[in-house]
């Protein structure tokens, strides 16, 4: 009997967990890690690049001074919070100096130069010291605490707004080729953890007598010590700045405080005033101040008793919010003659707090833990806004999840992926309906980490989040997203990348993008043009922040990662091939799909030793993580023989890419289903994009089982044939017209026959260690099934 051709093109459903996998649509996966559907094919994951042509250029760092007599000796800014741990690092010029022991006192740093140094992680002091360091020379301070908001400055000459990062307790402006701390002496400082992320808003102009009408940026972490408590010195007000760099605080400066109840009969300014807010909105002329803490001023800044109105809306006059009167409530007036002008608040009637906030055209919409509402304009001076619940039931788990588009809102709450059109409010995610249930924990120190971002020149959406699947079985120390939820907003279709991005954020690039710029990025690892948007010079890139302070641009036209994480450490285990790494905040754990090979890989670049032979070993090759030992340190097996007497030589400098394992897992495919007939499918041919050296493995599973074929048949010594797809020319003198095409058809051959056939790909062991195929691209245009039916089901 001939065999019957079934073409799967184009493909737009992606991933699709509702219906049973021999019920989904044909073009549909029942998994689909680390690759995505993009205008009718299967591509690989987006990768990333560096902004700058070192990793230290791409970290956020500070300069603590200057090259002088050969030598530096200082004190790092901040608390001991920060550089009381190991994994901070100093560069001058081309050297870079390590801290890795974290034992009290003065201890050697690494150094991969002729300069020495030493750190001590009680008090922050520093030595720089070598007769081969060049006086003049910069030293950059990198306190590697994690990225925790990235937003920009809408000021300057269009699409060419500066970008700002914040850490723990820096800001940090972007300016070519690398970051710089932005404030000047202590200011500003925050004192947050690595939850107290970053929320900001520009305001339209300040009309202080000094900068009138120059544009604001507000900053708010929404930190303090007891949310309903007393007041410490240490609770984070609300920050701004108009010229990008001097920083002034809302709540301890007396003229530009947000006081809004005067004291009768008392000098201005004394009553009392908002410490923080979780959110912050310029709306009709008013800044609007949601989920606020305010005190009672018993005691100045730093005392007195704070409040926490999680459901209330504060809302400053028509007008700049550095009046003195901005936020006086009705029927208020000082000592001086100030009176209220239309400032005030309003409480939501519900318990629940306030979580994200995000507009639809000039309509603000309100998310609270479970529901929705608007803050709805008024147009009455008297009462300017008034509530109006949209949804009882869906609301938004995380402040940063939500996205903003013209005509609707999306967030992750904790029944779904959420839509809102501005009057209903609905589950987008019907695809993947237990995807929200199954893999985000309902911690509130795992939500509050979903960050969410929109790819405008690819259709995309991002959510990092906190996988309580992928998280296992690793420590439960790992805190940080390790996973990517990827929704094609053109297309409905979802997909799920392997990663850690703290936070994200947009940057327009000051310049072009070159072969020196981009290294090291090679043709085969870069699939745009040179004049798409993320090459260009001010086009709209993506950021995303890293638990090491690291700021990457995601690129969907690289197929690799940018190596991001920093090796503080590395020993070889004695006896044994074991090599240990030190990499602070790493957040590495097993997949989270029990499939083979379904293992982390890492590739290895600038790693410096003092022995030539482990630079030589691990420069550029990739390793399979063997295991995870806490939220700091791995291993992997080596060769123990690249280390001269057991010792690594270990200068520092060096850094970890994730490397990514795409694994699909399409329907399980029986086109003689109608007429109760098993399957036999002898061969796909798989339409893909041309590579110069990729491939990919094609495992097949029979019958709605997990069997593997290839194990099968390699433990039974069976001749299965490779299960090898390569998507690169075959033998130029047998196929000389290949290496001239765009687009390749190559088939694969299977020996199998069952009530259905489910096809794996992914790559295997040896694949992910050579990394000219574990780094190449991967676009899967169609597949053709050569199927005929076999027997009854009843025989």
């Amino acid at each position: 009997m001939a065999f019957e051709r079934f073409l799967i093109s184009p493909f737009s459903t992606g991933l699709q967990t509702d219906e049973r996998p021999w019920k989904i649509l044909d073009d549909a996966f029942t998994q689909m890690q680390n690759a995505y559907v993009f205008r009718g094919r299967v591509r690989k994951r987006f990768g990333s690049t560096l902004m700058g042509v070192t990793p230290q250029l791409s970290r956020l760092r500070i300069n603590v001074g200057v090259i002088t007599s050969g030598g530096l000796t200082g004190t790092v800014p901040g608390g001991v919070s920060t550089f009381g741990n190991i994994g901070q690092a100093f560069s001058v010029g081309n050297q870079f100096f390590t801290v890795y022991d974290d034992t009290t006192g003065p201890q050697d740093m690494y150094s991969t130069g002729v300069g020495t140094g030493i750190f001590d992680i009680s008090n922050g002091n520093f030595v720089i010291a070598g007769t081969g360091l060049i006086n003049g020379t910069i030293v950059y301070w990198y306190p590697g605490q994690p990225v925790m908001g990235i937003t920009q400055y809408l000021k300057g000459d269009i699409n060419d707004h500066p970008t700002y990062a914040f850490d723990t307790q820096f800001a940090y402006l972007y300016s070519n080729p690398g970051w710089e701390r932005s404030g000047t002496g202590t200011a500003p400082l925050w004192h947050g953890g690595n939850d107290n992320y970053f929320w900001s808003t520009n305001w339209q102009g300040s009309t202080t007598s000094a900068n009138t009408g120059t544009p604001v940026l507000f900053v708010t972490n929404f930190y303090v010590t007891n949310y309903n408590g007393a007041g410490v010195a240490t609770d984070d007000p609300i920050w701004w700045t108009v010229d990008g760099n001097t920083w002034s605080s809302i709540s301890t400066s007396a003229n530009n405080g947000f006081y809004f109840l005067p004291s009768s009969g008392s000098a201005f300014p004394n009553g009392p005033f908002v410490v923080t807010a979780q959110i912050i909105v310029s709306f009709k002329n008013r800044l609007v101040l949601l989920n606020t803490v305010e005190n009672n001023n018993a005691a100045g800044f730093g005392g007195g008793v704070n409040t926490n109105y999680k459901n209330r809306c504060r809302y400053s006059f028509n007008g700049s919010p550095f009046a003195p009167n901005a936020w006086y409530e009705p029927n208020t007036r000082d000592s001086s003659g100030n009176i209220a002008a239309g400032a005030g608040y309003i409480d939501a009637y519900t318990e629940e707090a306030i979580v994200s906030a995000q507009f639809i055209k000039d309509r603000l919409i309100v998310y609270f833990e479970r529901s929705t509402w608007e803050l709805a304009y008024t147009g009455n001076e008297i009462l300017p806004f008034v509530w109006q619940k949209l949804n009882t039931e869906l609301g938004s788990q995380s402040t940063f999840s939500t996205v903003p588009f013209d005509k609707e809102v999306l967030t992750i709450g904790n029944t779904g992926v959420h839509g809102c059109n501005g009057s209903n409010v609905q589950r987008i995610d019907n695809k993947i309906p237990q995807f929200i249930f199954d893999n985000i924990a309902a911690e509130a120190s795992s939500v509050i980490r979903i960050a969410g971002i929109r790819d405008y020149d690819y259709e995309m959406v991002y959510w990092a989040f906190v996988s309580t699947i992928a998280a296992a079985p690793a420590s439960p120390t790992q805190i940080f997203p390790n996973q990517i939820l990827v929704y094609n907003y053109k297309t409905g279709s979802w997909a799920v990348n392997d990663d850690c991005f703290t936070c994200f954020g947009y940057f327009e690039q000051q310049s072009d993008v070159t072969w020196a710029s981009s290294a090291p990025t090679t043709w085969e690892q870069f699939n745009g043009t040179w004049l798409s948007g993320a090459t260009e010079a001010n086009g709209r890139q993506i950021l995303g922040g890293t638990p090491e302070g690291f700021v990457l641009i995601i690129n969907p036209d690289r197929t690799r990662n940018a190596a991001s994480m920093q090796i503080t450490d590395m020993s070889l285990q004695q006896p044994g091939n074991f090599l240990t790494l030190t990499i602070i905040n790493h957040n590495f754990a097993e997949s989270a799909f029990e499939q083979p090979n379904s293992y982390i890989y890492v590739l290895f670049e600038n790693v410096a030793s003092s022995i030539p032979s482990v630079e030589t070993y691990l420069n550029g090759k990739i390793f399979r993580i063997n295991s995870v030992q806490d939220e700091n340190v791995i291993t992997i097996v080596v060769d123990p023989t690249a280390f001269t007497g057991g010792s690594t030589g270990y200068e520092g400098g060096g850094t970890l890419a994730r490397v990514s394992n795409i694994q699909l897992y399409t329907k399980e495919f029986n086109p003689y289903d109608k007429d109760d007939r098993n399957v036999f499918i002898q061969r796909i041919d798989f339409i893909v994009d041309k590579t110069t050296s990729g491939e990919i493995t094609v495992d097949y599973y029979p019958s709605s089982s997990s069997l593997s074929m290839i194990a099968s048949g390699q433990a039974t010594n069976a001749i299965t044939g490779t299960s090898v797809l390569e998507t690169s020319p075959y033998d130029p003198t047998l196929y000389p017209f290949e290496q001239v095409q765009s687009r390749l058809v190559h088939p694969v051959y299977f020996q199998t026959s069952g009530l259905s056939i489910q096809f794996i790909m992914y790559l295997s062991d040896d694949q992910m260690t050579n990394p000219a195929i574990a780094l190449s691209d991967f676009q899967l245009q169609g597949m053709i099934l050569w199927a005929q039916p076999t027997t009854s089901r009843m025989q």
